[in-house]
């Protein structure tokens, strides 16, 4: 039998954010705040920990700085960052509409990326006595000036690299080319290379690749890879997250079943706090669909139960670090 050291750890990974972001909304709420203990509950009773990966509006909510106060002062999750640039201060305009447009941090300027990052974390720091070691790109989109950036805060490990997926043409500013393009990353821990986030290096920042799997076998992907490359068409394969979506228990379930196959030292659990409470994003609307979400959240951590162990992301990262 495998000690609780040995065994891969679950990582739960939580965007910490504003009501319903996907519509891009102009007053932001954080009423989602109080739909988040009954996620912890559960995460407690299967002895998970998770990390509430935090933004602007949510760092200055009441609801939800008492409830992060309290799973800090129980150890029972970790508070890391996670900053969505079009409204975390300061504030300065990159497009014409930035909250219908939703540019991404690596868009701005350099010296306005330092200094958002720089007050966010400050704010964080301030707001909960805790030192923040623990990052999320906002909408995915991370580069090496980013990644130099945080690791002059102190950071220890980020989760932004989306192995496999490219994020070209999901667009911030319309005048620049879109997203991070992920292809070609590793889907394993790896200490960042500063000047080439795709590589590895010998910096303090660890990445952990969010857990995503080809959909398909790798013959049948060959296949439509070279069918897409004869029609002309620059497509991506299928893939699978573990992240729910209300209807992909047996996919995540896949998921946990492949990385224990394959001794995988982790997985990582993608949802945003929104998607706790019904109307809070598309894909969980009503009462129902949230009772249907923690029906599968709670078959997950069951079958993860006993082969899995609980970490936040700088728990693994230091014992990653200890071990390597």
């Amino acid at each position: 039998m495998q000690s609780a050291e040995t065994k891969p750890a679950f990582l739960i990974t939580i965007d910490t954010e504003g009501d319903n972001i996907w519509s891009s909304p102009r007053q932001i709420e954080t009423k989602n705040a109080g739909f988040l203990p009954r996620f912890q509950e559960l995460c407690e009773r299967f002895g998970l920990k998770p990390t509430y990966l935090t933004n602007y509006e949510m760092a200055i909510s009441d609801q939800y700085i008492e409830f992060a106060k309290d799973c800090l002062e129980r150890d029972t999750a970790e508070i890391g960052m996670h900053l969505h640039a079009w409204n975390s201060p300061p504030e300065e305009g990159l497009t014409e509409d930035d909250y219908r447009y939703l540019p991404y941090l690596i868009e701005y300027p350099e010296a306005l990326i330092e200094q958002k990052i720089d007050y966010l974390t400050k704010l964080l720091e301030d707001t909960f006595s805790s030192k923040m070691t623990s990052h999320r790109a906002g909408r995915w989109a991370f580069n090496e000036f980013y990644a130099q950036t945080l690791v002059k805060h102190g950071y220890l490990v980020d989760c932004s690299v989306t192995p496999g997926v490219s994020w070209r043409k999901n667009l911030g500013d319309p005048k620049q080319q879109g997203g991070t393009d992920y292809r070609g990353f590793p889907d394993a821990p790896y200490y960042l290379d500063l000047s080439d986030i795709r590589k590895k290096g010998d910096s303090a920042l660890l990445e952990l690749p969010v857990s995503i799997l080809p959909k398909y076998s790798k013959f049948i992907s060959r296949c439509r890879k070279a069918i897409n490359k004869l029609k002309g068409r620059d497509k991506e394969d299928a893939t699978i997250w573990l992240r729910p979506t209300g209807n992909n228990l047996k996919n995540m379930l896949r998921v946990l079943d492949e990385a224990q196959q394959n001794k995988r030292p982790y997985v990582e659990f993608i949802l945003h706090s929104s998607e706790f409470m019904p109307g809070g994003s598309p894909t969980f609307k009503t009462k129902e669909s949230i009772e249907a979400l923690y029906r599968d959240l709670t078959e997950l951590f069951k079958a993860a139960n006993g082969r899995y162990r609980g970490a936040t992301l700088t728990e693994y990262a230091k014992q990653f670090g200890a071990n390597n």
